[in-house]
């Protein structure tokens, strides 16, 4: 398994176990119509953010240890090729869903409402770049 597939991997990992439990909490708790600023919610936001660096932090720092040389080599044609199709790929999602959350939701939504959307779609536009990443790696193999 090629390096960058690796941290691919671990951004994925990183992504649905810090932010799915927050989006799961965040549908199903009546504070998220509390009006700006919900310090609460703003506080497990915080806490989700610094659990995705923690846990990127210490898997870099594996990867790192575990394959130095892997880490250290240069960027070829077909990871340029790679990356590019995935960035490609998560600008189209960022795009398409910032348009929705910034000219749709606007009209019938608010608040966390909003925040918590676009928050959403970042998050979904990451699953998206590193899903493209891992798939194109993957389908190489």
């Amino acid at each position: 398994m090629p390096y960058r597939e690796k941290v691919g991997w671990l951004y994925l990992m990183a992504m649905s176990v810090t932010f799915g439990p927050y989006f799961a909490f965040v549908a199903s708790s009546p504070h998220s119509t509390v009006a700006l600023p919900n310090f609460r919610q703003l506080g497990l936001f915080g806490v989700t953010a610094i659990a995705e660096v923690i846990i990127l932090g210490i898997g870099y720092l594996y990867l790192f240890l575990q394959f130095p040389e892997e880490a250290r080599t240069p960027i070829d044609e077909r990871d340029r090729a790679i990356m590019q199709r995935s960035i490609t790929s998560a600008y189209s999602v960022l795009m398409f869903s910032m348009i929705l959350v910034g000219v749709v939701m606007p009209f019938n939504s608010g608040g966390w409402t909003i925040v918590n959307g676009t928050l959403f779609m970042i998050v979904a536009a990451g699953i998206v770049r590193y899903g493209v990443t891992v798939f194109l790696y993957r389908r190489q193999a």
